[in-house]
């Protein structure tokens, strides 16, 4: 029940930098593609201009020469090959994977080929101008951008939900120190009235009204355990140990019996002897307490509730079968505050807190309920 306005803010500060920046990144995206092929374009403009310089170079020999010094270049590579494609002449350092017209790209080379008039340029057919060239520039230029984006948006988010959240964090301390007291305050009396309840029947007797009281209490003190267990959620560790779960739900069983004769339910109960396993006494008692109180709630007056454990494949399987009024929205009753009667009372947090505890301890649970006609609900506890 804690609000914490650091996670808070981490959290939809993440989500808020991750959208925000989808929509800032994609132009840039478009930018950097945009200068990606203007720099192809230099390149090969490059390759033809110096394609051009070599021609020119060739075209001034003299043929009464006895040496043609072919020109070489620092950034360039150049070669000349036949018709057949036999090399002629070549400084370059790799292999070209084509012979036909235009330019081409072979790992951090880009090469141009261009066809020359036949038996002009000492038998030469084909002229390779190649050079090495990346666009590292480009994409650090683009990773330092995303960078920065991401950055600024991030500590912009950050800084403005958790001042946003700051107010929040405050009101909802106050209001769990609110409930925290106050559940100080409820226990006291409650416990009171249970303990003076029990004095009363000893030594006047069993009553009608005594009965009601007693009935009411053991609700208050359910409620009372679920908001317990919700505010000490994430601060207390329940420790696990090896429970006699047969006994422990039978003594649930038979704490709630003066509920359930209120309304002249029958429990009938069929619990294997002597079962052990190992698991949390607190959660366990959440699991139990909330199940049969519920299917007692939701029972129609002089109906039946049905109690099961029993060990099956290595496996132990806990039921609770009532035939009352039913579930019509099986998969919101575990939302927290929901309540399909809103007439029976409580606040909605039972079985949202039964949903929470199954889910980290891995029980299957399976619920048939038919409107009308009742419930059942089967937890299956993993073997240990």
């Amino acid at each position: 029940m804690t609000f914490d306005s650091k996670k808070f803010a981490l959290k939809y500060a993440t989500i808020y930098t991750s959208i925000l920046a989808i929509i800032l990144i994609t132009p840039l995206v478009i930018y950097v593609n945009l200068l990606l092929q203007i720099d192809e374009a230099k390149v090969k403009l490059s390759l033809n201009q110096q394609a051009q310089k070599v021609i020119a170079s060739m075209q001034r020999y003299n043929n009464d020469d006895k040496i043609y010094h072919f020109p070489r270049y620092k950034e360039y590579e150049t070669a000349l090959y036949t018709q057949q494609y036999e090399e002629i002449f070549s400084t370059l350092s790799f292999e070209p994977d084509s012979f036909n017209k235009g330019t081409y790209k072979k790992g951090n080379y880009y090469y141009l080929i261009y066809p020359l008039p036949n038996n002009y340029y000492f038998g030469a057919k084909y002229l390779l101008i190649a050079t090495i060239h990346t666009a590292n520039e480009i994409y650090f230029f683009a990773l330092l951008t995303i960078l920065g984006i991401l950055l600024l948006l991030f500590v912009f988010s950050l800084l403005l939900l958790k001042n946003f959240s700051a107010p929040f964090e405050k009101m909802n301390n106050q209001l769990d120190n609110f409930i925290k007291d106050s559940m100080h305050e409820i226990n006291t009396p409650l416990s009171i009235i249970n303990l003076n309840s029990d004095l009363f029947a000893n030594k006047f007797g069993e009553s009608k009204y005594l009965t009601r009281i007693k009935s009411a209490s053991k609700t208050l003190a359910t409620i009372y355990d679920d908001m317990d267990y919700l505010i000490k959620k994430g601060r207390v560790q329940h420790k696990r140990q090896n429970i006699n779960i047969s006994e422990f739900i039978q003594n649930r069983v038979d704490y709630f019996k003066e509920i359930a004769n209120l309304k002249n339910i029958e429990i009938k109960t069929e619990i294997d002897a002597d079962i052990y396993y190992t698991f949390s006494k607190t959660k366990l008692q959440r699991i139990v307490d909330n199940t049969i109180s519920n299917a007692i709630k939701y029972s129609h007056d002089h109906a039946t509730v049905e109690i099961k454990f029993y060990k099956q494949d290595a496996q132990y399987i806990f039921e609770v079968q009532d035939y009352g009024i039913g579930i019509e929205k099986i998969d919101k009753i575990f939302s927290r505050y929901y309540r399909e009667n809103e007439s029976k009372g409580g606040f909605g947090i039972g079985l949202n807190i039964v949903k929470e505890i199954i889910d980290e301890e891995k029980i299957v649970l399976y619920i048939n309920s038919k409107v009308g006609k009742g419930t059942l609900f089967k937890y299956t506890f993993p073997k240990t």
